[in-house]
C-alpha cells in the first residue's frame, strides 16, 4: 500500500473513531436561570453567642474542631484552672454569620450544626431582608446538620432535595451562600470526588467540589444543574483559611435521612449492630484466604446484642449489608446506622473460608456505646515461658483472666515480655497483650500458637490472623508466618 493509501485509511479510521465518541456535554450559557427562582430560599443566619477568643487551626474546616485544635484547646483549659486563669481569653458576645436553606413552606430550615454552635440567638436573614427568629428543631453532631424553625405568616419559598447518588464526577454544581458576611453569594464548579473521608465524623461520606467556598458558606445548599439541593456546603480544606478549590458538601441522601428523623423526633435514632470492626488490610485478607481486601472485619462482639443474636462472631468479615456491598470498612456503619431499629436485614459474611448468611434485627444505638482506649496501667505479673515470634508466651491463669475481666471460660497465653525487633513487636504486640487466637483457632499454650501457625503455612498463607485482648478492648493484628 502506498504512502498516500495509508494516510486515506489512517484518517478514515480517526473519523470512524471521532464518530462514535460521545457528545461532550456542554457547560449551560448562563446559570441565571436556574439560580434565580432559588434564591429567595437560601437564608443567612446570623447567631449571638458568648465564645472565648478563637485559637485558629492549621487546617480550616470552617468552624468544625480538628484533633489538633481540640487538644490546644484543652491544654489552655487545663493551663488557665492551675494558674487562676492568667492569660485567659475574655468570654464576649458576638455575633457570626452562616448559610441555610428553606425546605419546607411552613419555615424549616437547614444548616450546619456548627454553625449555630452553642448561640443563644439565632436569626434567619433572606433575601428581600426579612429578620427572623428561630427556633432548633433538633441538631445531629455526627453529621453536622441542624434543623430549625422560623414562625411566618405566608409560605415561603422553599428548594427540593436531589438524589446526591446521581451525582457524578465532572458535573456541573452551584454553591450559595453567605461567605465573609457578603450576603446571598453564587459560585459554580464541579464535583471533583465522590465518598470523601475528611476524619470530622464517623458518618463521612462528602462531595467533594471545586466551586468556591468559603468562610459562611456552611450551611449552604449545593444544586445541581437540575435546581435540586445535591448536598450541603460544610467544609474546606485550606491552609489559609480561604477557598483553594477543595470544598467538601454532605451528600443530599443523608441530609434527607437525619433532617426527617430531627423533624419527627427532634433526634437520632440510628440502629446498633453491636459489633467493633476492623479494616481488611491485604495482609488480613491474605490471612483468611478472602482473597481481595474487602469487607469490615468483626473484632468483638456485644453479649446478647443484634449480632451475637445473629450468630457474628469475632474473625466473621462481613461482606453485606442489607444487599449492600462492604468494599470498604466505613461503609458499614454509615449502612447500619441508617436502617430504622426493629429491621430485619440480610448480612452475607466470610468465616473461615466459606460465605455464609444470616438474618440480623438492628437494635437502636445506645448512648454510651463507645470505644475505650487502654490507659497504660501496669501489666499482671506472670511466670516464664516459652517463646515465638519474638514473643515469651504462657498459659492464661485464673488470676489473669479476672485482671482483665476475661471469661471464665476464654482461653489464651499471655505475653509475658516481647523483643522489640521481633516479628509480633513490629506488628503491634505488646508486653502483658493476650492472645486468644490464632487463624480463628482459639489458642491455650506455646505449641498451639506455634501449630497454628505451622497450618497457615502448610495452606500456603503469607500471614496468620491474630486475635488480641487489651484490657477493655479485643482486635487483631497479622503476623508473618515465612
Amino acid at each position: 500500500m502506498g504512502t498516500a493509501h495509508r494516510f486515506v485509511a489512517i484518517m478514515a479510521t480517526l473519523t470512524c473513531l471521532w464518530g462514535t465518541a460521545p457528545a461532550m456535554a456542554a457547560p449551560p450559557e448562563s446559570f441565571a436561570p436556574i439560580i434565580e427562582p432559588l434564591m429567595p430560599a437560601v437564608v443567612n443566619i446570623s447567631t449571638t453567642q458568648k465564645v472565648s477568643q478563637p485559637l485558629g487551626p492549621v487546617f480550616d474546616f470552617q468552624g468544625i474542631p480538628g484533633p489538633q485544635n481540640r487538644q490546644i484547646q484543652q491544654f489552655l483549659r487545663q493551663f488557665n484552672e492551675q494558674f487562676g486563669g492568667m492569660g485567659a481569653p475574655r468570654q464576649r458576645e458576638v455575633t457570626s454569620l452562616g448559610s441555610g436553606f428553606v425546605i419546607d413552606p411552613e419555615g424549616y430550615v437547614v444548616t450546619n450544626n456548627h454553625v449555630i454552635g452553642n448561640a443563644e440567638k439565632i436569626t434567619v436573614i433572606f433575601q428581600n431582608k426579612t429578620h427572623l427568629d428561630a427556633t432548633i428543631v433538633g441538631r445531629d453532631e455526627k453529621t453536622d446538620l441542624a434543623l430549625l424553625k422560623v414562625k411566618t405568616d405566608k409560605p415561603l419559598v422553599a428548594v427540593k432535595f436531589g438524589n446526591s447518588d446521581e451525582a457524578k464526577v465532572g458535573d456541573w454544581v452551584i454553591a450559595v451562600g453567605n461567605p465573609f458576611g457578603l450576603g446571598g453569594s453564587v459560585s459554580a464548579g464541579i464535583v471533583s470526588a465522590r465518598g470523601r473521608n475528611i476524619n470530622v465524623g464517623p458518618f463521612d461520606d462528602f462531595i467533594q467540589t471545586d466551586a468556591a467556598i468559603n468562610r459562611g458558606n456552611s450551611g449552604g445548599p449545593l444544586f445541581n444543574t437540575q435546581g435540586e439541593v445535591v448536598g450541603v456546603n460544610s467544609a474546606i480544606f485550606s491552609p489559609t483559611g480561604g477557598n483553594i478549590g477543595i470544598g467538601f458538601a454532605v451528600p443530599s441522601l443523608m441530609v434527607k435521612s437525619v433532617v426527617s428523623q430531627l423533624r419527627q423526633y427532634g433526634t437520632i435514632h440510628r440502629g446498633w449492630m453491636g459489633v467493633k470492626i476492623e479494616a481488611v488490610s491485604d495482609e488480613l485478607a491474605n490471612s483468611l484466604g478472602l482473597g481481595k481486601a474487602r469487607g469490615a472485619l468483626v473484632s468483638d462482639v456485644t453479649t446478647h446484642g443484634p449480632a451475637a443474636t445473629a450468630g457474628l462472631q469475632p474473625g466473621d468479615v462481613i461482606l453485606r449489608y442489607n444487599g449492600k456491598d462492604i468494599t470498604e470498612m466505613r461503609l458499614l456503619p454509615r449502612y447500619v446506622a441508617e436502617t430504622k431499629s426493629g429491621t430485619k436485614v440480610p448480612v452475607i459474611y466470610w468465616r473461615k473460608g466459606n460465605e455464609m448468611a444470616t438474618h440480623l434485627t438492628v437494635g437502636k444505638l445506645p448512648e454510651s456505646v463507645e470505644s475505650e482506649e487502654a490507659n497504660g496501667q501496669p501489666h499482671p505479673a506472670v511466670p516464664k515461658g516459652a517463646q515465638v515470634l519474638g514473643m515469651q508466651l504462657v498459659p492464661l491463669s485464673k488470676e489473669v483472666r479476672m485482671q482483665l475481666s476475661l471469661p471464665a471460660s476464654s482461653k489464651g497465653v499471655i505475653v509475658e515480655a516481647i523483643d522489640r525487633n521481633g516479628a509480633a513487636a513490629k506488628r503491634g504486640i505488646r508486653r502483658g497483650d493476650v492472645i486468644l487466637e490464632v487463624n480463628q483457632m482459639p489458642v491455650d499454650s506455646t505449641a498451639a500458637v506455634e501449630k497454628a501457625l505451622a497450618s497457615a503455612r502448610k495452606i500456603g498463607r503469607d500471614f496468620a490472623l491474630v486475635r488480641i485482648a487489651r484490657k477493655d478492648e479485643a482486635f487483631f493484628v497479622t503476623v508473618p508466618v515465612k
